[in-house]
C-alpha cells in the first residue's frame, strides 16, 4: 500500500531535536515533577552536565546506559545525555526485581547504571549478578552508603559544564534499546536508531497535531516505548509534561485542572476506569481535546461510554516496540473517527494483510491476516539475537506478530495476537519466563502458562502447574515465590493444578488445549 503522506525528516541525532526546541521555546516549561519545574532551556543544559559526568565515569560513544528510574526528570535527563555521548538508553521497568534486573544489564552488556535512591536497595541486591556494570549513579533524595563504582548524581554533576560535549553522533546509530519481549521467551533488547525515532517522533506529532500549548500527563512509564514516545514527542514540540509515577485518579482530574491539560494519554483499563468512578463530571476534563488509547484494544463500549460521560472525543492508535512505536493513528476529524479501530497509517508508514499460513500472499481489504508493516520506525533487529531478527524482518517488513484487517478506507482492526504474549495492561508478559521461574520449586514437575481474560487488566496470567512425583502443592506458598522473583505486573493471578501438560510430538506446550 502507498503511504498516505509523506514527511521532510530531520537527518539528525535525537538530541539536536532537544537542543532546536531548546533555542525556541527556551524559557517554556518543559517538565513538571512534584515541585519541580524545568524549563526546555533547563533539561538541555543538564543533560550536557550529565554527559560529561558520564564520560568522566567511563561512558563512550556505543556503550549501554542502563535507566532504571521511577517517573521523574532524571529519566529524561539521562536518556538525552546518553543521545550525546553516542551512548544507547536502555531501560528498565522500574517495577523489576533482582533477576530481571540482572537479565536485561547483562544481555546488554550495560557499562554504566543511572538509578534513584527508592530502587538502590533492588539494585544494590542485584549486583553480585551483574557482569559489565562498572559505575552505578543514584539520583534521589537518599544517599546511598559509600562504596566503590558507586557515585551520587548530584555531586558528580556539580561544576559539570553545560555546553554541549561536542561527541560526532551519526543518526544511523543506536540510540535506544527498550525491551521487548518479541515473538517468545525473555525479553530482546530492540534496536531503535537515532533517525528511527526521530522520524517517529515527527511522525507521530504531526499526526495529533501537537504544539507548544499543549500540555499532557505522563503516568505511563517512561521505561516502556509508549512512554518514550511521549517524552520524544513533547522534546520535539514543545509541549509541557507533567510527570506522576503512576496513574492516581484523583491527582490527574486535580492536574488537568491546574496545568489546562489538552491531552489525556491512556490505556483501555484507565479508560474503563474513567467510565465507572463515582463523582466525575465533564467540567473536569473540559480543557480536553482527545483522550488517545493505545498498547491495548479498546473495547468500543467503553469508549462511548466514557465519551458520553465526560464529553471528549476518544481515538486510538496502533504500534509496537519494534517500530518506535507509532504505525497508525485516528484522524482526528470528528468524522473520520472510528472507534473500534487503531486508524490510518502514519505519514511515509506501509502495511499489509498477509495470510497467516504462508506469510506472503497479501489479502485483500476486509480479510483477516498478520499484520506487516514498514517505514522508517522500524527497528534494526533484537540486540544478540539474529533468529529473532531473520523471523521478524522478512523481505523488508516487519511481521508484527498480531492479526487484523484493514477496510477500504484504509483504516486497521486488530483482532488478536499471534505472538503468545500475555498483555497485562500495557505490558507484555513471556509465559516462557514465568515457567522457568515456576520450575525451579521442588515440588512443581512441569507448568504451562496461558493468558486468561479479565475485566480490568485484559488478560493476566494463569499457571496449570503439575506437582512432582509424592510431592503435594501449596498454591498460597507457590504464588509466593513466584511474586518474590518477578515485577507486579508479571504475577501469576490464577492456578490450576493437573495431571500433565498438553505438548507437541517436539515439546513444545499447546497453550490453545490449556485455554480449553
Amino acid at each position: 500500500m502507498i503511504p498516505v503522506s509523506t514527511l521532510t525528516h530531520p537527518d539528525a541525532p535525537l538530541h539536536q531535536v532537544l537542543g532546536c526546541t531548546a533555542r525556541i521555546h527556551a524559557g517554556r516549561t518543559a517538565i513538571v515533577f512534584e515541585s519541580r519545574s524545568l524549563t526546555f532551556a533547563a533539561i538541555d543544559a543538564e543533560s550536557n552536565r550529565l554527559a560529561h559526568a558520564l564520560r568522566g565515569l567511563g561512558l563512550r560513544s556505543g556503550d549501554r546506559l542502563g535507566l532504571f528510574l521511577p517517573n521523574c526528570p532524571e529519566f529524561e535527563i539521562g536518556f538525552y545525555a546518553a543521545s550525546k555521548l553516542g551512548a544507547i538508553a536502555c531501560p528498565l521497568n522500574s517495577a523489576y526485581r533482582e533477576r530481571e534486573i540482572a537479565h536485561q544489564l547483562n544481555d546488554a552488556g550495560a557499562a554504566v547504571v543511572l538509578t534513584h535512591s527508592k530502587l538502590w536497595p533492588t539494585v544494590e541486591a542485584s549486583r553480585p549478578g551483574l557482569r559489565s556494570v562498572r559505575a552505578f549513579v543514584v539520583a534521589g533524595e537518599d544517599t546511598p552508603d559509600a562504596s566503590p563504582g558507586v557515585y551520587w548524581y548530584r555531586e558528580i554533576v556539580s561544576g559539570q559544564s553545560s555546553n554541549p560535549i561536542g561527541e560526532n553522533v551519526d543518526p544511523g546509530q543506536l540510540a535506544a534499546m527498550p525491551y521487548s519481549s518479541g515473538t517468545t521467551g525473555l525479553p530482546k533488547g530492540v534496536m531503535l536508531t537515532h533517525r528511527n525515532l526521530v522520524r517517529n517522533h515527527e511522525q507521530y506529532v504531526r499526526a495529533m497535531q501537537l504544539g507548544p500549548d499543549d500540555s499532557y500527563i505522563v503516568y505511563m512509564p517512561l521505561s516502556h516505548i509508549y512512554g518514550v514516545a511521549l517524552m520524544g514527542a513533547a522534546m520535539m514540540s514543545g509541549a509541557k509534561q507533567i510527570l506522576l509515577e503512576r496513574f492516581d485518579l484523583d491527582r490527574v482530574v486535580r492536574l488537568i485542572g491546574e496545568h489546562g491539560v489538552t491531552w489525556l494519554f491512556t490505556v483501555p483499563p484507565i479508560l474503563l476506569t474513567l467510565a465507572n468512578a463515582p463523582g466525575l463530571e465533564a467540567d473536569q476534563f473540559r480543557t480536553i481535546k482527545f483522550a488517545f488509547s493505545a498498547a491495548a484494544p479498546l473495547a468500543p463500549d467503553v469508549a462511548r461510554r466514557v465519551e458520553a460521560r465526560l464529553g471528549f472525543r476518544i481515538i486510538q492508535g496502533y504500534g509496537l516496540t519494534e517500530a518506535g512505536p507509532a504505525t497508525h493513528n485516528s484522524p482526528l476529524d470528528p468524522d473520520r473517527i472510528k472507534l473500534e479501530s487503531g486508524g490510518v497509517l502514519l505519514a511515509d508508514t506501509e502495511h499489509r494483510i498477509v495470510d497467516v499460513l504462508t506469510a506472503e500472499r497479501e489479502l485483500e481489504p476486509g480479510e483477516i491476516g498478520e499484520i506487516c508493516v514498514r517505514g522508517p520506525q522500524v527497528m534494526q533487529g533484537y540486540w544478540n539475537a539474529p533468529e529473532e531478527t531473520a523471523h521478524a524482518l522478512r523481505g523488508g517488513w516487519l511481521h508484527t506478530g498480531d492479526t487484523g484487517w484493514v477496510d477500504d478506507e484504509g483504516y486497521i482492526y486488530i483482532v488478536d495476537r499471534m505472538k503468545e504474549m500475555i498483555k497485562y495492561k500495557s505490558f507484555s508478559v513471556a509465559p516462557a519466563e514465568l515457567e522457568a521461574v515456576l520450575l525451579e520449586h521442588p515440588d512443581v514437575a512441569d507448568c504451562g502458562v496461558t493468558g486468561v481474560p479479565d475485566p480490568e487488566a485484559g488478560e493476566v496470567p494463569k499457571a496449570f502447574v503439575v506437582a512432582a512425583p509424592g510431592r503435594s502443592l501449596d498454591v498460597a506458598e507457590l504464588a509466593q515465590f513466584v511474586g518474590e522473583r518477578v515485577a507486579g505486573y508479571k504475577q501469576i493471578r490464577h492456578f490450576e493444578l493437573i495431571d500433565s501438560i498438553p505438548r507437541t510430538p517436539s515439546g513444545k506446550i499447546l497453550r490453545r488445549m490449556l485455554k480449553k
